[in-house]
C-alpha cells in the first residue's frame, strides 16, 4: 500500500513533464476556454486528469506514489506563480497578454477571430455590463483570465446628495 512502484524521483520527472504538457495545451486553448468553461470543457479537463494519472505514476498505485505526485504538481504550481509574480517578462509568457475586442464602438474582427470570440458572446457581454450598443463601448477587452471587461463609451456621473446627521452626545 505504501511502498513505491517505481522510484520516487521517476514519479517526480514524470509529473513534472505532464503538468508542463498539460499547461500548454491549456495556453493553446486560449484565454476564453479557460474564463468561460462549458459543460464540455470540464468533462475534457476531468478526461485530461484521468489520462495522465498514469502518465505521472506510472505502474505505481501505491499511497505513497500519489501523495508524491500531488506534492511535486503543488511545488511546480508554487514556482510558477512566484516566478510570474517577480518577472513582467514571465508573467507575459505564462499568462498572456490582454485583447481589445471593440474599439471606439468598432470590433476589432481579427483579434476576435484570433480569440474564438462570437459577436453574439460578446454583445453579451456588453448586455451584462449595462451597454446597449457597441456604439456606446469605447473599450471591450479579453482578460487574460477570460472574462470580458466593457469600457463604457460616455460615462455618466451620478451625483446625489447624502443627508449628513450630526449626532449629538448629551
Amino acid at each position: 500500500m505504501f511502498a513505491l512502484g517505481i522510484p520516487a524521483v521517476h514519479i517526480v520527472i514524470r509529473t513534472a513533464l505532464v503538468y508542463l504538457a498539460v499547461y500548454i495545451g491549456l495556453r493553446l486553448t486560449g484565454k476564453r476556454e479557460l474564463g468561460q468553461m462549458t459543460v464540455f470543457d470540464l468533462v475534457v479537463i476531468i478526461l485530461i486528469a484521468n489520462a495522465v494519472q498514469n502518465a505521472m505514476v506510472g505502474p505505481d498505485t501505491s499511497i505513497t506514489g500519489g501523495i508524491i505526485a500531488a506534492f511535486v504538481l503543488l511545488a511546480i504550481n508554487a514556482v510558477v506563480s512566484r516566478v510570474r509574480l517577480r518577472s513582467r517578462r514571465w508573467e507575459t509568457l505564462l499568462e498572456g497578454t490582454p485583447t481589445v475586442l471593440i474599439q471606439n464602438g468598432q470590433l476589432v474582427l481579427p483579434n476576435l477571430q484570433k480569440e474564438g470570440i462570437e459577436q453574439s458572446e460578446l454583445e453579451m457581454a456588453m448586455r451584462e455590463h449595462g451597454v446597449d450598443s457597441m456604439n456606446d463601448v469605447k473599450l471591450a477587452v479579453l482578460e487574460v483570465d477570460g472574462s470580458i471587461s466593457i469600457v463604457p463609451a460616455a460615462t455618466k456621473v451620478l451625483r446625489t446628495r447624502r443627508l449628513v446627521r450630526q449626532f449629538r452626545t448629551h
